[in-house]
């Protein structure tokens, strides 16, 4: 296969810009009206976000997760504790995120202290599944290799089988990235994108502007 060469590639952006003004002085309020026009926009999964985690010796791992819930104490998304993501935070409770939502040409970076959700919440959560969902959480031994496909469809069905009340886990649950940096990212032309950060140090925000 020759070398592929990309950098013919070039998308303008030039749909908006993000002022100091526009921005305000609440990250907490911006992500969510930001949030509600990728929703109103119809994009595919527009709660989705890039997580990214890190073992103590700094070796870090990326993967797609799905946001579901967002309140003043951070962002809120659910996993099996003893997946690669859980063992990571396990030993060093520290994430970031990103939200690309490529056609409104944003984007948006949270770095956080981790921490679990408590476990009523969790159950709350899981108990709202479809019971499709609930039940391959339960069936699957989540970034632990396994034969093959059938394999995986056999640990379905046996738990599908057993009939018995679909209950969450304890290896599964909910964590919460705390909002400590928030930068929103706007496109702008020639690259001159717009990025403005918020960073919370003594429970106050901070506001400045990052060159692109």
């Amino acid at each position: 296969m020759d070398s592929a060469d990309f950098t013919a590639l070039r998308h303008e952006y030039e749909a908006a810009g993000l002022s100091e003004q526009d921005a305000g002085d609440d990250p907490i309020a911006l992500f969510e009206r930001w949030l509600a026009d990728a929703i109103a926009a119809g994009l595919d999964e527009p709660n989705a976000m890039v997580l990214a985690t890190a073992t103590p010796e700094g070796m870090p791992s990326v993967r797609t997760v799905l946001l579901k819930q967002l309140d003043e104490r951070g962002l809120v998304f659910f996993t099996s504790y003893t997946s690669r993501k859980g063992r990571e935070l396990a030993v060093n409770p520290r994430a970031a995120v990103v939200m690309p939502w490529h056609p409104l040409q944003r984007q948006i970076r949270v770095e956080g202290a981790v921490e679990r959700i408590d476990p009523a919440a969790s159950d709350a959560y899981f108990a709202a599944r479809p019971l499709g969902s609930r039940l391959a959480a339960i069936a699957s031994p989540q970034s632990e290799p396994v034969g093959d496909r059938d394999e995986l469809e056999r640990r379905y069905a046996q738990v599908e089988r057993a009939g018995a009340e679909v209950e969450r886990p304890e290896s599964w649950g909910g964590y919460r990235i705390g909002w400590e940096t928030v930068e929103f990212w706007q496109g702008r032309r020639n690259r001159f994108h717009d990025r403005v950060r918020f960073r919370r140090e003594d429970g106050r925000w901070s506001r400045d502007r990052l060159a692109p």
